[in-house]
């Protein structure tokens, strides 16, 4: 399944196909371009202020500027707090603005709404994202998952939660995994495969290849296996094939930038 680039009024973005066929829905994967921070952030940072040393008004700026292009309502956007953990919350109403214009009172790697008008964002500077959608029961869900989250199959978590909440038949997911660090580029340690054998067994194997004393990882493919795990069809799911660290060019990267770096974000929202 492809994904298309999109230049609104210079901010560059992509869709998943599949998602944007579905009546509905807007989402989008920013990159780093379009927006008016400076310097190392440059230039669509949506990182916060006080996490990235850039200022508030650039942040609320950068994010006014995609939300126009994506068309969602950057008034009601609603931010995650992540933790690497696999904690995932019901947006509501009540959720609104959080993150952007008011506190976030809650710790979350995922979301799930079946409200309309409710951006839901989550962060990657490498880290997977995953966006969902129910066409059939009308809610959305999105997914940071990093190497801990993979581990804690916090994908699989977020379809169960959209089963438990809004009756999701898992067949009826249409799903996109957006760029994020590849095999290419994510080098570990005995740590992460062990996480990985642990939580996946066997499926776990095609993922993970030796490197000299190492291992590479594939973590956008353990997060579609977890997806199919569920039930989500495999023609239902996109897989971005971009590597965040291969392309600084689009991407911010904490393995290749270090904490010197904004974010990009995944957004999804029914309308």
């Amino acid at each position: 399944m492809s994904f298309t680039q999109h230049d609104s009024n210079g901010v560059i973005y992509h869709t998943a196909d599949a998602l944007s066929a579905l009546p509905g829905i807007r989402h989008g994967f920013s990159t780093r371009l379009g927006g008016v921070s400076e310097g190392p952030l440059t230039s669509l940072n949506l990182r916060s202020a006080v996490a990235s040393g850039d200022s508030r008004a650039n942040v609320e700026e950068n994010f006014r500027r995609l939300c126009a292009a994506l068309g969602t309502d950057v008034s009601r956007v609603v931010l995650t707090h992540q933790v690497h953990r696999d904690t995932i919350r019901v947006v509501t109403g009540e959720d609104a603005g959080k993150g952007l214009w008011r506190r976030r009172d809650y710790d979350a790697d995922a979301f799930i709404t079946d409200q309309p008008g409710l951006p839901i964002a989550v962060f990657s500077a490498d880290c997977i994202v995953v966006l969902l959608c129910d066409p059939v029961r009308r809610a959305v869900g999105a997914v940071h998952a990093g190497w801990r989250g993979t581990a804690l199959n916090i994908t699989g978590q977020t379809v169960g939660a959209m089963i438990r909440t809004f009756g999701t038949d898992p067949a009826d997911l249409v799903c996109a995994i957006g760029a994020g660090i590849g095999p290419c580029c994510f080098e570990t340690h005995d740590d992460v495969p062990e996480a990985m054998r642990a939580a996946y067994g066997e499926e776990a194997e095609p993922f993970l290849r030796p490197k000299g004393m190492k291992w590479t990882v594939d973590l956008k493919g353990l997060n579609r296996r977890s997806l199919e795990r569920c039930g989500v069809p495999r023609e239902n799911i996109s897989v971005s094939a971009l590597c965040t660290a291969c392309h600084p060019e689009l991407y911010w990267s904490h393995r290749a930038m270090g904490d010197a770096r904004g974010v990009q974000c995944a957004m999804i929202s029914l309308v």
